[in-house]
C-alpha cells in the first residue's frame, strides 16, 4: 500500500488549525500541527514530510523565515504552500520566485488545498518549468505545469481564451520549452488580420509569375517556421476554402505555393489559437469539423485576468516597471488605494488592457506613486448603475467591454484598423463588437 502523506501545517490560529487537522485526518493524512515557528522549525530538520503548510505571518517567527533556514542549511526541502491573506500577497509572490511550490488567498478554499497537498506530495508528481513567466496564479502555474508536460511532443495544441489574456505568450512559452526549439522559428500569424485574397499565398508563398505583382518567389509562413512552430492566431476567423488546405497542410505535412506544382516538406509544431466557440461554429458550419478535431489534439483554456486575481498587481507591477526604465526619475509603484481600484475592475480587456492602463499613468503622472487619481480614467471609471440594471455578472461585464472598445477607438482617432490591432483582434470582430454594443463612429471621423 501507498503510504499516507505527511503533512507538517504551521498555523497559530486555533480554529483554522483543528478545522485543517479534522480535514486532514478524513483524508488520511498523517499530519503534525504546530503553533509556533521555531517549534516547527525543529521538527522539520527532524523528521521528512511530504508537504508543508505554513501560514505566513505567526507570532514568533514568519513562514518566509522558516522557509529561507530550511533552504540555507538542507539540501532538499519539502513543498512549501503558503496560507496568506491580501495584505501579505506581496511576500506570498516574493517566495514563488525564491522556491515555495504555491500559496493560496484566504478565506481559504480547504478543498483547493487538499487538491494541492495531494498534487505536491505525489510521488514523481509534476514538475514546474523553470520560472513562472506567464503569471503567478494557481491557474497559471498550472497552466505552465501543463507546458512542461508538452515540451517533448509534437501534438497540435489548441489555445482558447478572451482576447487579451495572453495567448500568444503561452505559444511563445511553449515554444521555448521545446528540446532545440528556442534557437528555431517561432512564427506568429493572426489569420484574422490579413485579407482572405492574400490567405494562402501568405500561408503558403508563392511562385515568381504566380500572379500579378509577383516578381520573385516568396516563401510562406509554413517555410519560414519550417523547424520550428508556427502560431496561427483567430484560425476561427479563416475561411472555409482555406480550412481545406490548411487541413491538408496539416495531415500531409506539405504545402504547395501558389503557382507552385511540387509539395514541399515541412516539419513544423503548430499551435492554434482563437477566441471563438469552435464548438458552436462547428455547428453553425462556420467550421469544418474535420479541422476542428484535426487542431484540438491538445486544449488548453487561458482563464481570463478577473479569473486569476493574484495576476493583476504582479503584471501591473512588470508593466509599471517597464515604464520606469523609459523615464528618469524614481521608479514607479502603486498607492494601497490604486492596487485596490486595480483588483477591483473586472478587465474586459484582459492583459492587454491593464497593459494600456498602467503606460498610460505612467505617461500622465507627475509623480512615481500612482493612485486611483491617475489610474482612474475612462479606462476604470465606474459603470454606470442603468448599466447594471440587469444585476448580473454578464450585463456589466459588458458594459466595462463596450466602455473600453470606446475607449480605444477614441484614442486611435476612431480608425478602424489600428485600433484592431491595438485590440489584439481582427477587423471585423471589431465591427462585430461595435454592431453589439451599438457604437457608431462620429460623423467627422475619417
Amino acid at each position: 500500500m501507498t503510504p499516507p502523506l505527511r503533512v507538517c501545517l504551521i498555523e497559530d490560529d486555533e480554529l483554522m488549525g483543528e478545522a485543517l487537522c479534522e480535514r486532514f485526518d478524513m483524508e488520511g493524512f498523517d499530519h503534525d500541527w504546530h503553533k509556533r515557528g521555531r517549534e516547527a522549525l525543529m521538527a522539520l530538520r527532524r523528521r521528512r514530510y511530504n508537504v508543508v503548510v505554513s501560514d505566513i505571518r505567526l507570532p514568533d517567527m514568519n513562514g518566509e523565515d522558516i522557509f529561507l533556514q530550511l533552504r540555507q542549511a538542507e539540501k532538499e526541502v519539502p513543498p512549501f504552500l503558503f496560507m496568506t491573506g491580501y495584505g501579505a500577497l506581496d511576500q506570498a509572490v516574493r517566495l514563488l520566485k525564491l522556491g515555495a511550490a504555491d500559496y493560496l488567498a484566504k478565506p481559504l478554499d480547504v478543498d483547493a488545498l487538499v487538491r494541492r497537498i495531494r498534487e505536491l506530495g505525489a510521488p514523481h508528481g509534476p514538475t514546474l518549468p523553470d520560472g513562472f513567466v506567464l503569471g503567478v496564479s494557481a491557474g497559471i502555474r498550472r497552466i505552465e505545469q501543463m507546458l512542461g508536460r508538452l515540451a517533448d511532443s509534437d501534438g497540435t495544441v489548441l489555445i482558447t481564451g478572451e482576447s487579451g489574456v495572453g495567448k500568444e505568450r503561452v505559444a511563445q512559452r511553449l515554444h521555448e520549452l521545446g528540446p532545440g526549439l528556442a534557437k528555431r522559428p517561432f512564427v506568429a500569424v493572426n489569420c484574422g488580420a490579413i485579407p482572405e485574397t492574400l490567405l494562402e499565398s501568405e500561408l503558403f508563398g508563392f511562385e515568381k509569375g504566380a500572379f500579378t505583382g509577383a516578381i520573385r518567389e516568396k516563401r510562406g509562413y509554413f517555410e519560414q517556421a519550417d523547424g520550428g512552430t508556427l502560431f496561427l492566431d483567430e484560425v476561427g476567423d479563416m475561411p472555409l476554402v482555406m480550412q481545406v488546405k490548411l487541413l491538408r497542410a496539416i495531415q500531409e505535412r506539405t504545402v504547395t505555393r501558389v503557382g507552385g506544382e511540387s509539395a514541399i516538406h515541412i516539419k513544423v509544431r503548430l499551435v492554434c489559437a482563437t477566441h471563438e466557440d469552435l464548438r458552436r461554429l462547428v455547428e453553425i458550419a462556420r467550421f469544418r469539423e474535420d479541422l476542428y478535431y484535426r487542431i484540438n489534439v491538445i486544449h488548453l483554456r487561458i482563464p481570463p485576468l478577473r479569473e486569476r486575481r493574484e495576476d493583476i498587481l504582479w503584471l501591473a507591477r512588470q508593466f509599471a516597471e517597464e515604464q520606469s526604465t523609459k523615464k528618469s526619475g524614481a521608479p514607479f509603484s502603486f498607492t494601497v488605494a490604486g492596487e485596490r481600484i486595480l483588483l477591483s475592475h473586472p478587465w474586459p480587456g484582459n492583459i492587454r488592457e491593464l497593459k494600456h492602463c498602467i503606460e498610460r499613468a505612467c505617461i500622465l503622472s507627475d509623480r512615481p506613486e500612482l493612485g486611483p487619481d491617475i489610474l482612474l480614467g475612462d479606462t476604470l471609471s465606474p459603470v454606470p448603475a442603468t448599466s447594471v440594471s440587469g444585476d448580473t455578472l454578464i450585463t456589466y461585464l459588458a458594459a466595462c467591454e463596450k466602455r473600453y472598445v470606446e475607449q480605444q477607438l477614441h484614442d486611435h482617432a476612431w480608425r478602424i484598423g489600428e485600433t484592431a490591432q491595438s485590440l489584439g483582434i481582427s477587423r471585423k470582430n471589431l465591427w462585430e463588437k461595435m454592431r453589439k454594443h451599438g457604437i457608431d463612429a462620429p460623423t467627422d471621423s475619417a
